[in-house]
């Protein structure tokens, strides 16, 4: 194997922390990818990776080799983009993203054939989960985030907020009342959310005439962790919940949720487009990227800052 493809390999199983998964992502043998990496040590005359049977780390001179590798196969991408993809159709290679489910469904999916017509030689992976994926360790391209970002040394771009609202079905209101002012919802359920189940609920949130936000503790018997979930508590008329007014806008529409509280709107939230800092992006990356900002942007599914 020559030492380019050596290098491109070495630097995924870095980047995964896993033999086993950078030989899955690159489509090839673990074996494969084992004998690379040795031959690779044995060129440099260096150990590069410290295996053991749970996990693979960098030594001092992989860290550095690793870093020295990503300038210069990035480099060497742009390099090749300037011949071989002058014509988005030539876009080759594999595109790793990460979105919400809803968003997945509801917007990217359905725009794909025509992104995927015009770039035919791309393979893409999209995970669509609620739960927060590791950017760099999980080996994606860029991922869409909605909500606050926590993660540190990302590139993160602003794209736009989410609108959201309060709505329940008439079933519950039916049932409990509808209320009109905040002192109502002590007689009221809210559905919980949490990424990660065991969390404390937040409570119904709001924000007020100085938008500052206030919280209110709620009852409910119910806490999910996706999206999905979510909605479908809220349809079987388990109690309120907050969430992005165009996910809920068609149940609205068919009076089966109805909005809530409106003088008291919880913040919108924030959708970023997340990706690994890098002094060069391919450009099949760069391409999808530019693609998922005009699709939220262009369909106005988002509001300003």
């Amino acid at each position: 194997m020559d030492q380019v493809s050596a290098m491109r390999i070495f630097a995924k199983v870095a980047e995964l922390g896993s033999f086993t998964a950078a030989a899955e992502h690159l489509g090839m043998l673990k074996a494969t990818a084992s004998l690379a990496v040795r031959e690779l040590e044995e060129r440099l005359g260096t150990r590069l990776l410290h295996r053991t049977t749970r996990k693979v780390q960098l030594t001092q001179d992989g860290q550095l080799f690793l870093e020295r590798s990503h300038d210069l196969l990035a480099d060497m991408d742009e390099l090749t983009a300037l011949f071989s993809q002058r014509d988005p159709a030539n876009l080759t290679g594999k595109l790793r993203v990460d979105m919400p489910q809803a968003l997945a469904r509801d917007l990217v999916i359905p725009h794909l054939p025509a992104f995927l017509a015009r770039h035919p030689a791309l393979e893409l992976e999209l995970s669509s989960t609620d739960r927060r994926v590791d950017v760099v360790r999980e080996g994606f391209d860029c991922v869409i985030r909605v909500g606050a970002v926590g993660e540190q040394g990302l590139v993160a771009i602003p794209l736009g907020q989410l609108e959201q609202i309060n709505c329940a079905s008439a079933d519950y209101l039916t049932r409990h009342g509808i209320p009109h002012q905040v002192s109502e919802l002590e007689r009221h359920h809210l559905i919980h959310y949490a990424q990660t189940l065991g969390q404390r609920a937040e409570g119904f949130c709001w924000l007020d005439a100085e938008g500052t936000l206030q919280r209110q503790r709620m009852k409910g018997a119910l806490t999910v962790n996706n999206s999905e979930a979510y909605q479908r508590a809220c349809l079987a008329g388990l109690g309120i919940i907050q969430a992005p007014k165009r996910g809920v806008a068609h149940h609205l529409a068919s009076g089966t949720l109805v909005e809530l509280l409106p003088q008291y709107s919880p913040p919108p939230l924030p959708v970023t487009l997340l990706y690994a800092h890098r002094r060069h992006q391919p450009l099949r990356v760069r391409v999808m990227m530019e693609w998922l900002k005009t699709l939220l942007i262009g369909t106005e599914q988002l509001v300003s800052p």
